[in-house]
């Protein structure tokens, strides 16, 4: 199981330097996670629902775990050590001793190389 640090990333989801069916995966991971983040569902039944192979799965979240999006219980003992680790992370951020999420720093968006972008509902 896994935690999805969701209310950063929802607002800065333009930035996010990855592809685009990584955040359409990661709009999946925000509907499946519980409320403070947490995924009560294994990769293997992600795929099922997905419609996906566990592979491609593991592709699909590998560059939002490397950007500190979603973090993965491999030294946890338990969902509450992982919970206690996330909230020291978050005082470990506010206290200026942890780098925050990896995202890029864009004060706003950045301009389209010919005009306004062309957004467009999915």
């Amino acid at each position: 199981m896994a935690e999805v640090m969701s209310p950063v990333v929802s607002e800065r989801i333009w930035a996010l330097p990855v592809s685009g069916a990584t955040v359409e995966f990661l709009q999946y991971l925000l509907y499946r996670s519980d409320f403070g983040g947490h995924l009560p569902v294994r990769q293997k039944d992600m795929a099922t629902e997905y419609r996906v192979t566990p592979q491609a799965i593991s592709n699909l979240i590998a560059p939002l775990c490397e950007l500190n999006i979603v973090l993965r219980p491999k030294m946890y003992a338990s969902s509450q050590d992982m919970e206690a680790a996330f909230r020291a992370a978050i005082t470990s951020i506010k206290a200026g001793d942890l780098p925050n999420l990896k995202l890029p720093a864009y004060a706003a968006v950045p301009p389209a190389a010919d005009g306004p972008p062309n957004l467009q509902v999915a």
